[in-house]
C-alpha cells in the first residue's frame, strides 16, 4: 500500500491561499482519479480539488474555513500501489543512538518553533489580517498568538504595516509594543494652542456604535465573498483619493446600427450583440490613447503596464460581484470582443471562472445602467486607478446642430462616470480620458461590417 499526499495545486501567479469550504470526502471513503476531494475558494473564485489517484482518504489536515498555502499537504489518500513515496520513514522517527537528551530537547524546541512559524496566519477573534500583514508576519516569524495581541491601529482595530513593523522593530520584550506615550515637552506645547487636539483613535468610535434590534428583525450572517467585498471596498476608499468627471454621450447611431445587425450577427457568430463589446472597444482605444490611465500605484512608483487588461463587473444571483478580466482588449476586433464578453459573463454566473480569469485586471468597467442607474460614482479596484460607469441608455429631446440651424429632436444618450485616483491622476486627464471615450461613442459608423 502506497501514500499519496494530495496538495494544494498552484492556481494561478499571484494566488498563495486558498480557504477551505468544505470536504466532499471523509477519512474512510473510497475516492477515483479526478473525483473532487474538496471545495476551496481563492479571492474570489470558487473550485474543486481533484485526486490524482485512485485510493482510499485516510488522513485530513485541515478543517473547514482553515487557510491553506499553495503546496500545502492536504490529505493522505492510501493506494493499491507499491509504495515508492513515503513522506517519512520509521527508522527517521527513531532517536539516535548516541545523542545526549539536553540535544534531543533543543532540537524538538526548534521544530515546534519552526511549526508554529510555518503555521499560515488567519484571522481569529473578529479580526481581518491584510495580505501584506500575513506576509510580514510569517516572514519575520511571527505567531497567530503573537498577532492577535498586538493592539492594531487601523479602522475598527485592524493591524496595519506599521502596527506589525513597530512590534517586530521593538520585539524583545515579551508584550506588544504600547501606543506612543505623549512626552512632557509636547504637553506643554499644546498647552499654549487655543483648543486641544483630538486624539485620532477617537474619531472612528461612532462607527462602532452598536445597533440596536428588535425581536422581529433577522440577523443575516454574510458569505464569505461579500465579507471580502466589503473589506475590498472600504480598503480602497481608504486608499485612493477618490474623484469623479461625469459626461453626455449620443449613442443614436450605435443604438441604430446594432438593432440593424444584431439578428444577422446572431444568426452568423451564434453571439448574442450587447452594447457592453461596443463600450469596451472604445474604452480600449482610449486607454491605448492615454495610457497613463491604465496604471497602478507601488509605494513611490507608478507602474506603467504594457497591456490593457479590462475588468468588467458581472452582479451575481446572489447580490454579489465579480470581476472578470478581458486580456489584452485592445487587440481584440469586435466579435472577437463580444465572444470574450459573453463566455465571461456566462461562467462568471455559473460559478465556472479559473482563478487566471479574474486577475491581473489594469482598468474596470462596471455596467450601472443594467438596473435603471443613469449614473454613479464607483469605487476604484485596487490596485488600478480608474473605473468607468456606464448609464443607461434614454431616448432624450436634444437640440441637434445643422448648417441650416438647430432644432430638437429625439436622440439615444447615456452618462459615463468617471472614478479615478486623484494621487496620481489630475482632473485634466480624468476628463481627457472619459471625453475621448465620448468621441469614440459618438464617431461610430452607421455603414460599419462586421
Amino acid at each position: 500500500m502506497a501514500r499519496f499526499e494530495l496538495k494544494l495545486p498552484k492556481m494561478g501567479e499571484s494566488v498563495a491561499e486558498a480557504t477551505i469550504t468544505s470536504w466532499l470526502k471523509e477519512v474512510g471513503d473510497t475516492i477515483e482519479l479526478d473525483e473532487a476531494v474538496l471545495e476551496i475558494a481563492t479571492d474570489k473564485v470558487d473550485s474543486e480539488v481533484p485526486s490524482e489517484v485512485d485510493g482510499v482518504l485516510v488522513e485530513k489536515f485541515f478543517n473547514v474555513d482553515d487557510v491553506v498555502q499553495v503546496g500545502q499537504v492536504l490529505a493522505i489518500i492510501e493506494t493499491d500501489e507499491e509504495e515508492s513515496n513515503v513522506s517519512q520513514s520509521s527508522e527517521e522517527t527513531q532517536e539516535p543512538k548516541g545523542v545526549s537528551p539536553e540535544v534531543i530537547s533543543e532540537v524538538e524546541k526548534t521544530v515546534v518553533s519552526a511549526q508554529e512559524s510555518a503555521t499560515p496566519i488567519s484571522s481569529s477573534e473578529n479580526r481581518f489580517y491584510s495580505p501584506l500583514v500575513k506576509n510580514i508576519a510569517k516572514q519575520e516569524g511571527v505567531s497567530q498568538s503573537e498577532l492577535d495581541a498586538i493592539k492594531g491601529t487601523g479602522k475598527e482595530g485592524r493591524v496595519t504595516k506599521d502596527d506589525i513593523l513597530s512590534y517586530i522593530e521593538n520585539k524583545g520584550g515579551s508584550k506588544p509594543v504600547a501606543e506612543p506615550v505623549v512626552t512632557e515637552p509636547v504637553v506643554e506645547e499644546v498647552k499654549e494652542a487655543p483648543q486641544k487636539p483630538i486624539k485620532p483613535v477617537e474619531v472612528p468610535k461612532a462607527e462602532k456604535a452598536s445597533v440596536v434590534s428588535s425581536g422581529d428583525d433577522e440577523i443575516i450572517e454574510m458569505t464569505r465573498m461579500g465579507k471580502l467585498i466589503a473589506h475590498h471596498m472600504v480598503e480602497s476608499v481608504q486608499t485612493s483619493a477618490h474623484v469623479q468627471s461625469f459626461i453626455e454621450a449620443d449613442v443614436t447611431n450605435i443604438w441604430n446600427w446594432r438593432k440593424k445587425v444584431k439578428d444577422s450577427f446572431a444568426k452568423r457568430e451564434g453571439e448574442n450583440l450587447t452594447f457592453t463589446p461596443i463600450f469596451m472597444e472604445a474604452i480600449a482605444k482610449a486607454l491605448r490613447d492615454f495610457p497613463m490611465m491604465n496604471i497602478s500605484v507601488q509605494g513611490d512608483t507608478i507602474v506603467k503596464k504594457k497591456n490593457i487588461n479590462l475588468g468588467m463587473a458581472a452582479s451575481l444571483a446572489d447580490g454579489n460581484l465579480i470581476v472578470p478580466v478581458i486580456k489584452n482588449a485592445d487587440q481584440l476586433n469586435l466579435v472577437g470582443m463580444t465572444k470574450q464578453v459573453n463566455d465571461l459573463a456566462n461562467r462568471a454566473r455559473a460559478n465556472k471562472l479559473k482563478p487566471d480569469e479574474i486577475q491581473g485586471g489594469t482598468y474596470t468597467v462596471t455596467n450601472v445602467g443594467t438596473f435603471g442607474s443613469i449614473m454613479g460614482t464607483p469605487i476604484i479596484n485596487q490596485p488600478q486607478v480608474g473605473i468607468l460607469a456606464l448609464g443607461a441608455i434614454r431616448k432624450v429631446p436634444a437640440v441637434i446642430e445643422t448648417p441650416d440651424g438647430d432644432f430638437i429632436g429625439i436622440r439615444y444618450k447615456m452618462f459615463l462616470s468617471h472614478s479615478y485616483d486623484h494621487r496620481v491622476v489630475n482632473g485634466a486627464l480624468g476628463g481627457q480620458f472619459v471625453k475621448a471615450v465620448k468621441d469614440y461613442l459618438e464617431a461610430w459608423d452607421s455603414n460599419r461590417e462586421i
